[in-house]
């Protein structure tokens, strides 16, 4: 029974993605039902196109150059400072990007660099004519680096604490410099980590829609996916979105591999498992120079965030509250969160623990490791490819059957549970992994099984892990735009469509107070996922 629900959710996901793919082809070659006129002969990869593709690259480098290169001292000085008051709020507010809603960021960012934003309003008190200009390429990268600078800091650090103990002390007792410090200790595990990182926060941007078609302020700034979305809702151009499509699977293919083939073994150095202690960075200079760094990158990260809970305050939350079109953009976001949420989780859970049966056989056969090969592969299939082409394809594939709203729901839950599956997976993995190895033989032995073994040895070891992976599965879809940009409409409204909606009209006041609704929900379901974590790291 496992192995069939696996091999379904395996086939499953083939299904959905291949046919938006279909879809993509056929209507290339003009073969897709409601084509209006054959094949197409107007060319599709022409200087547009290329100029996007070209635009995507280039920011998304520039934004993986900057966040690593900030993020790189500031976990340094983490590292140094091992304890300090206030140190855990600094790492847990390095965490809160990752649970933020895009568009919510985006308009913290703004209130913070834009025309009339904090930034702006220094120079003018100086008497400079407001020099900050958020839209275009530099607040796509201010937005890219908001999220990732911390994401990187936190990879970082994680690596840098791991770094044994007693090389620490037999640095000191050789009287190594702080740059010989860096150089035969921190350096060789930030290298390893460089490539895996830098792939992972390059594939980010790249494939980047919410930031960019709120910040990108126009069409010299847009990225492939933004430039997909555009062809479809606005001038309904679908060579062109299929070629931005086939554009985009190719670049994240190519991204894919590329971070595959250069991230290395993980390795660990030998450690008897004494205490960390540090011994350099006790001078005033060098804790005077940590301190600004740690002082600079939590500013940064927090201003934004400052900005959305006052503009979020100094709105009128009563009058949204009572606003009919509100509560019906919460309940359906709150919907379509909490099942795509449930999908992601229980078809991750099936497959993992298909794929965990199949491996601890004592002779794993061929099935065994196609059907593993197979489940990294279906749930890494969003990264290569991206939501906005999937809902594209779908878009086009539900087109004659009538008005393509009345499908949104499905199709909008569908990709969602997609585009959580990478991250669910990364959560669960190792906890069911772990869970095998612990309870299987014993449960096996006493003849544990069914309903009686998910509730007694199951449910019990793997709540915590099931819990964090649900909370961020809806914290994710709770916050997408991409898959609703496509099928949004007045009878399918979520909180960021009509975040996104308000700010498009500039009713800025409601747009914030949203953004701090929106942003507060996201928020609390993720701490609510590691509420249980933090508590353990409280006790220890």
């Amino acid at each position: 029974m496992t192995r069939t629900l696996g091999v379904a959710g395996i086939l499953g996901i083939a299904l959905f993605v291949g046919a938006a793919i279909l879809a993509l082809a056929l209507a290339a070659t003009g073969a897709e039902t409601g084509a209006t006129g054959g094949v197409f002969h107007a060319p599709v990869f022409d200087a547009y196109v290329w100029r996007v593709a070209r635009f995507t690259l280039i920011q998304a480098g520039l934004s993986t150059l900057l966040s690593i290169a900030f993020a790189i001292p500031v976990a340094l000085a983490l590292a140094r400072r091992r304890r300090f008051p206030g140190r855990i709020w600094i790492i847990r507010l390095m965490a809160l990007p990752l649970g933020l809603p895009a568009l919510v960021a985006a308009l913290g960012i703004v209130g913070i660099w834009g025309r009339q934003g904090v930034v702006n309003d220094v120079f003018a008190l100086l008497d400079l004519d407001r020099p900050v200009a958020i839209y275009g390429l530099a607040g796509i990268l201010v937005a890219h680096v908001f999220f990732n600078m911390p994401l990187a800091v936190r990879l970082l650090l994680s690596g840098l604490e791991r770094i044994p103990g007693e090389y620490w002390l037999v640095s000191a007792n050789l009287g190594l410099s702080g740059l010989s410090l860096f150089r035969f200790i921190a350096w060789p595990v930030i290298r390893g980590l460089l490539s895996g990182m830098a792939g992972l926060i390059f594939m980010l941007c790249a494939t980047s829609f919410t930031l960019v078609l709120t910040l990108g302020g126009g069409p010299a700034a847009s990225t492939l996916e933004v430039a997909i979305y555009q062809a479809l809702r606005f001038d309904f151009d679908p060579p062109r979105a299929i070629a931005l499509s086939a554009l985009q699977i190719a670049v994240t293919a190519v991204l894919l591999l590329v971070l595959r083939w250069m991230t290395p073994p993980a390795t660990e150095g030998f450690t008897t498992g004494r205490p960390v202690r540090r011994f350099d960075g006790r001078s005033r200079s060098a804790i005077l120079a940590d301190g600004l760094v740690i002082a600079l990158a939590a500013l940064f990260v927090a201003a934004p965030l400052a900005s959305v809970l006052v503009s979020g305050l100094a709105s009128d939350l009563g009058k949204l509250a009572s606003d009919a079109q509100v509560h019906r953009a919460l309940v359906t976001s709150l919907g379509i969160a909490a099942v795509s949420a449930a999908l992601s989780v229980a078809l991750a859970t099936i497959m993992l623990t298909t794929r965990q049966i199949l491996l601890s056989q004592r002779r794993p056969g061929r099935f065994a490791h196609l059907f593993s090969g197979s489940v990294a592969a279906g749930t890494s299939l969003v990264l290569l490819v991206p939501p906005v082409v999937i809902g594209a394809g779908w878009f086009l594939l539900l087109r004659p059957f009538g008005d393509v709203a009345r499908f949104a729901p499905a199709v909008v839950t569908l990709i969602n549970t997609l585009m959580a599956l990478p991250f669910v997976t990364r959560v669960l993995a190792p906890a069911i992994a772990t869970h095998a190895a612990r309870t299987g033989r014993l449960t096996t032995s006493l003849g544990i099984s069914g309903w009686s073994r998910i509730v007694l040895i199951d449910w019990p070891g793997l709540r915590r892990p099931l819990l964090m992976a649900l909370s961020f599965a809806a914290a994710l879809s709770l916050g997408d735009l991409g898959a609703v940009a496509l099928f949004g409409s007045q009878d399918m409204v979520t909180l960021p469509y009509l975040l996104y909606s308000r700010m498009g009209s500039y009713r800025t006041t409601d747009a914030a107070g949203l953004a701090l609704l929106l942003g507060f929900v996201c928020v609390a379901l993720t701490i609510l996922g590691t509420a249980r974590e933090s508590l353990r790291e409280r006790a220890s």
